[in-house]
């Protein structure tokens, strides 16, 4: 009798230090790119990593020539398609060039043509209107915005000229959203609530109704005809 409680007892002990185990792995952070290595990245809906984008001083670097709004092509967005993200804290820094515009895109799904999905604007705030015949950035087309959904707190704010490096940090739950700039806090939301759906209702995405439609999918970096930098891009589950 002694001898079944003794293993029972063994036995409960390795089913918890299991399951810690579990949990702390589910919880730590892993690098979708560390500066060393292209693995799992590739096109949205292709197989393979479209020209311009390559690994430069330890930097994912998408290589082009600026070009303004006008004569926008695009089309050499990548993913990183090794794995899908439900909710997550994702991390990295990032750089671009006078003029530019990127983002980076989540719960990404390529049963469509078009990338219709949430993004956290990159952009140059200081100098993309002096490339695009002085057109007035919008609130909600800036760096740190829920683009064409939720503007971020200017107050707080901190702009870089272009060419300096930058951290981004977005925190998925479906409870609260959280878009984070350099070390602060720029805006938060509740995804799929009464106002999430008005604002969608209302705005740019209004006659886009798989916007928002997914609840899981792939990490995006946009290619906007500009050329751009990231680094230590890594991601945690929550």
């Amino acid at each position: 009798m002694k001898n079944i409680k003794k293993i029972l007892g063994i036995s409960t002990l390795l089913f918890w230090l299991l399951i810690g185990c579990q949990k702390k792995n589910h919880s730590e952070w892993f690098y979708l790119f560390d500066g060393t290595s292209l693995d799992g990245w590739r096109a949205f809906n292709g197989v393979e990593l479209p020209s311009g984008w390559s690994i430069k001083e330890g930097s994912l670097t998408f290589n082009t020539k600026l070009k303004n709004e006008a004569n926008y092509k695009g089309g050499k967005t990548i993913i990183y398609a090794l794995e899908e993200f439900e909710n997550f804290e994702l991390f990295l820094e990032w750089k671009i060039s006078e003029g530019g515009n990127s983002g980076v895109f989540y719960h990404l799904n390529e049963e469509f043509e078009d990338i219709i999905a949430p993004e956290y604007q990159l952009i140059d705030d200081l100098k993309w209107s002096e490339y695009n015949n002085n057109i007035t950035l919008k609130e909600w087309q800036k760096t740190g915005a829920d683009y064409a959904m939720h503007t971020p707190d200017t107050t707080k704010k901190i702009v870089k000229p272009a060419g300096e490096w930058n951290t981004t940090k977005i925190v998925f739950t479906p409870e609260r959203v959280e878009y984070w700039h350099n070390g602060v806090k720029l805006l938060s939301f509740v995804p799929w609530s009464e106002d999430w759906y008005e604002r969608k209702s209302k705005g740019k995405w209004k006659d886009s109704p798989n916007y928002g439609k997914f609840k899981s999918g792939y990490i995006g970096l946009q290619d906007h005809d500009s050329p751009i930098w990231f680094k230590n891009i890594k991601i945690k589950k929550l």
